[in-house]
């Protein structure tokens, strides 16, 4: 910062002086004024302090705004064609037996339909191609399909139909993906030992079960046009799979470094041949040749959740839910070039079809002991 010492005050001209102030500032000049008694002086730059405080009030409020939804915010669908934003809630632990998804508008986020279901949803993508919309019902094994026109549920499938017990621990949908082309949904089944559902969208049955993922394999991102499907188990290794054969054609380990680590999720820079690999335990992001295996780089920042690539911007977002905070990652030089402050817990992410507007779930500090009162948010971001 640059400080400026202004003792001849009284010779300079009272509009040009409160002209300069503005263009000092907004260059991050700060400026001492002794002595300052002449009241056109005091006047004028107290109307300079409060114009330019205003213009950043508005800057701010234009850039992020923020509408409380419901309990329990997972995650989210942006639809282009219905000009729609959808957020899955799990509501109360205590009160809901079922959850809501609600259906909200992306500029104003005002709620613009409530579609109640008997179970509770979690994950979520929108087919864009089949305009259905696929919700992970964790706690019972099965995925919901609704119409994004209508929101009517169209089917559910059940993927796992063991029921928990002392010595059975069912497989539990975590991470949606739509290939859109076939309209097959993949769906990453978490457990100790992992696989991914293959699911055909068109007949609403499940197809197969790709085993063999790894210990609680989360992560999972598309490229429908190369027909492979990326996914990470939460020990840090990266699967190849060939969508055409819904077999693992490659595998790598990504870290052997002795650390705690928790990989939950991937994003993909395809014109790169990137993969952006979050880290619950390690305040990094891994950037991967997904066509080696290999750790190219590492971005550091708090440990970290949701991943989304913008190829408009060539840009990566990253929520850190212990730190309140939204990263911005430049791809080209994989530095934090930005960061948002956020309500703690940010949770999921979704982007906008033109890359210029974030939406970030933002959860309540919530336990089994004690639950949240307040409702969980949704922040929109314009970029």
């Amino acid at each position: 910062m640059i400080t400026i010492r202004i003792n001849d005050y009284h010779k300079v001209d009272s509009h040009l002086f409160v002209m300069h102030i503005n263009t000092l500032l907004s260059k991050g000049v700060f400026m001492l004024l002794p002595q300052l008694s002449a009241p056109r002086f005091r006047r004028s730059l107290l109307l300079t302090s409060l114009l330019i405080a205003g213009s950043f009030s508005a800057h701010a409020a234009d850039e992020m705004l923020r509408k409380p939804v419901g309990k329990g915010a997972y995650e989210l669908a942006i639809g282009q064609q219905e000009n729609a934003l959808w957020v899955a809630t799990s509501q109360s632990r205590k009160t809901d037996k079922g959850g809501v998804v609600y259906r909200l508008d992306p500029a104003t986020l005002a709620i613009t339909q409530i579609i109640h279901s008997d179970l509770k949803p979690f994950g979520a993508t929108l087919d864009n191609q089949s305009q259905v919309l696929w919700f992970g019902n964790t706690l019972n094994g099965s995925v919901t399909a609704i119409d994004a026109k209508t929101g009517d549920v169209k089917g559910r499938i059940v993927l796992d139909p063991r029921q928990r017990s002392e010595t059975v621990r069912p497989l539990q949908p975590r991470e949606l993906v739509a290939d859109e082309k076939p309209n097959t949904i993949y769906i990453t089944a978490v457990g100790k030992e992992s696989a991914v559902w293959v699911v055909d969208g068109a007949a609403m049955k499940l197809k197969t079960t790709i085993e063999g993922t790894g210990e609680r394999t989360t992560a999972l991102a598309i490229d429908g046009d190369a027909q492979r499907l990326y996914v990470v188990s939460a020990s840090g290794e990266l699967l190849t799979i060939d969508t055409a054969k819904n077999s693992i054609i490659e595998r790598h380990k990504l870290v052997d470094d002795g650390k705690e680590h928790a990989f939950l999720n991937i994003a993909l820079d395809k014109a790169n041949h990137r993969a952006y690999v979050t880290d619950f335990k390690q305040p990094e992001v891994l950037v991967v040749d997904y066509r080696s295996g290999k750790v190219v780089d590492k971005v550091a920042a708090p440990e970290s959740l949701a991943v989304l690539f913008n190829p408009a911007r060539n840009e990566v977002y990253v929520t850190h839910r212990m730190a309140g905070k939204v990263s911005v990652i430049d791809a080209k030089t994989n530095k934090v070039v930005k960061t948002f402050d956020t309500p703690p817990r940010p949770n999921s992410l979704a982007l906008s079809a033109d890359g210029k507007t974030l939406y970030v779930t933002v959860k309540q500090e919530s336990t089994r002991e004690k639950e949240a009162t307040q409702p969980d948010d949704v922040i929109r971001i314009s970029l």
